[in-house]
């Protein structure tokens, strides 16, 4: 009987008067036909409407001056199409957090009169599915007038995604394709920061996604990973590959486990036809996909967010216009405070060094920008094709530090310049204006030692001054004699600097890393210095007591040597106390022949690589 209920789409457009509100179903779930004759239609009640869709993304909705009379648009993300419009005071913005915009439905406080649902055809018993959930619930209760677009391209979505016809008051049947978005290509420098990204998302994280150039690469880079959990208000062909990889399983989730939980289906007709009746994806509505309270429910969350710009403080400005559909203030918000209600959360700002202009991303200052996140107080990681800063706990002087070496090599010099007139670093700091062309990113791994403690090692950079500092504080007195053949007491700022500020075409240091309390800790360090015109260079060890005996420092050995090799280094010198057995030991199970001679209590040893 529910073919009763349908009717021609101009039946649908007498019925509205001047003056009423329509609400539009957002990205797959766009009712496109509905949309395409209210555009087109003469009819003379069409006149002062209000369209209410929480993003504008299709092409339907035209939203130039010559609508200006029939209707105006109110939308709650001003990214996509609408940006401009509404600078241009086309159309209006309604900030708010996304979670909270069904409770405006339901209190009236956003009037809906009518609803216009995208829906796939029903069956025999008259329940059809909606194509994503987003808010079309709280919209189709808050209407007098609900209308049931019927696609037979929808996917039938599961989760709280079932309807039956006798919601609708009206039917129309679908002439218009669903909004198609086609997939971004895949760039190298993209590539790249998917890759520093993915090394910080562990196996069995639950992460959040969104569509753009950053989202396509990590389909590639966290394909490796395991057990891996998505919460995220968009499903994308992206999500769809990774899940395909076999590295989505969402068993460690706290809420929809062993499903992909996500509320619009934003892609192509390969995605739509992949999540028909896919019981893998749950579709929920907004306020509860954008619950902080509910997204905090699954241990270790990463939300992974996209900024345009960052300055040296870890203030972020959020990407502005067409493209950009998951980094608004409230979106990002919500993630945000998800993550950090999350067990191990993590919030991850990722943006390439130089925007396509070639002008740089990392600034002193990002007051000019539009869409700021100011909430420095609570941020955690921001991630370049250059690596990953850890801002959470360090100092303002410490985060200009990090960040700077994020920044294109071309852009560092000024900006270490702009920070040191602003007081951000110290009046003596050091810089070596080769430094960030020369850093050798390449030597950057990963190994899990047989305790199962996973150490990252990679060349050490002037923005670990603080932690080499630690790191000596830490050490025994025996340690520091050990290491420095002298009884040393302090290492301060004009000492430790020079330390971890290197010419890498002579000296190589690199530190082991672990993460701890939210950050990065040095547990040791390996080094060899080469002098002018000599082909041997001298070398130094030193890990942190807490993790010796694991098998450290013989891996930075075997690290240093390959390193030394590449650059033509012919071999090692190194001096050690008679007494330290454990060094001794390092050396002498190498891969190269180690010769010893002892002077008094001390072995001088040689290690030719030939």
């Amino acid at each position: 009987m529910w073919k009763n209920k349908i009717v021609a789409p101009e039946s649908v457009l007498s019925l509205i008067e001047p003056g009423m509100s329509i609400f539009l179903g957002t990205g797959m779930a766009e009712p496109r036909t509905l949309v395409k004759h209210l555009m087109e239609s003469a009819q003379p009640n069409l006149h002062d409407l209000e369209l209410i869709q929480l993003v504008s993304l299709g092409d339907t909705v035209a939203i130039d001056e010559r609508y200006a009379r029939k209707f105006r648009l109110k939308t709650f993300f001003s990214g996509w199409i609408a940006s401009e419009a509404i600078t241009r005071g086309h159309v209006d913005l309604i900030p708010s957090r996304f979670s909270r915009i069904p409770k405006l439905f339901k209190t009236g406080a956003i009037h809906i009169d009518v609803a216009f649902i995208q829906i796939t055809p029903p069956d025999e018993k008259g329940y059809a599915y909606l194509a994503g959930v987003d808010v079309a619930r709280q919209a189709m209760e808050s209407a007098k007038i609900v209308v049931g677009e019927i696609s037979k391209e929808a996917p039938r979505t599961m989760g709280d995604t079932i309807v039956n016809v006798t919601d609708f008051h009206h039917l129309i049947e679908a002439t218009e394709t669903p909004f198609y978005i086609p997939r971004w290509p895949l760039h190298d420098i993209y590539l790249k920061i998917a890759e520093n990204v993915a090394s910080l998302v562990e196996d069995g994280s639950c992460i959040s996604y969104g569509i753009g150039p950053l989202y396509e690469a990590l389909a590639k880079t966290l394909a490796g990973k395991k057990n891996l959990g998505i919460h995220s208000p968009f499903f994308t062909d992206a999500l769809m590959d990774l899940v395909k990889s076999g590295a989505v399983t969402n068993r460690h989730k706290g809420v929809f486990r062993g499903k992909s939980a996500s509320s619009y289906i934003i892609g192509t007709k390969e995605l739509m036809l992949w999540l028909d009746l896919n019981p893998l994806v749950e579709f929920q509505p907004q306020d509860i996909i954008m619950d902080p309270q509910i997204i905090g429910l699954n241990d270790d969350m990463k939300a992974i967010l996209p900024a345009r710009k960052v300055d040296l403080t870890g203030n972020i400005a959020l990407h502005t216009g067409r493209g950009n559909v998951t980094a608004g203030p409230g979106n990002v918000q919500e993630l945000f405070m998800g993550a950090s209600l999350s067990k191990n959360g993590r919030a991850i700002f990722a943006l390439p060094s130089r925007n396509r202009d070639g002008q740089p991303n990392i600034l002193l200052s990002i007051d000019k920008y539009p869409f700021q996140f100011t909430n420095r107080e609570a941020m955690d990681i921001v991630v370049t094709e250059y690596g990953a800063a850890y801002l959470m706990g360090k100092t303002l002087r410490e985060r200009a530090q990090t960040l700077i070496e994020l920044a294109h090599p071309d852009d560092r010099e000024n900006l270490f310049n702009q920070a040191k007139e602003n007081k951000l670093l110290y009046a003596d700091q050091i810089y070596f204006p080769a430094s960030g062309h020369l850093y050798p990113a390449k030597i950057a791994c990963a190994h899990t030692f047989k305790n199962g403690l996973t150490v990252r090692f990679r060349a050490i950079k002037p923005s670990d001054e603080e932690e080499m500092r630690r790191l000596f504080y830490r050490f025994s007195d025996q340690a520091v004699y050990y290491r420095y053949f002298s009884p040393i007491k302090a290492m301060p700022h004009d000492k430790m600097q020079e330390y971890v500020n290197i010419d890498y075409r002579l000296t190589m240091s690199i530190v082991g890393t672990i993460e701890e309390a939210g950050g990065e800790k040095i547990i040791a360090e390996a080094r060899y210095a080469l002098r002018q015109n000599e082909t041997f260079a001298d070398t130094a060890f030193i890990v942190d007591e807490n993790y010796q005996g694991l098998g450290i420092a013989s891996y930075l050995f075997d690290l240093l040597i390959r390193v030394a090799r590449e650059e033509g280094v012919a071999g090692f010198t190194g001096e050690v106390w008679e007494s330290n057995t454990a060094m001794l030991k390092v050396y002498e199970t190498g891969p190269y022949q180690a010769k010893k001679t002892l002077a008094g209590n001390v072995y001088r040893i040689t290690i030719p690589f030939g």
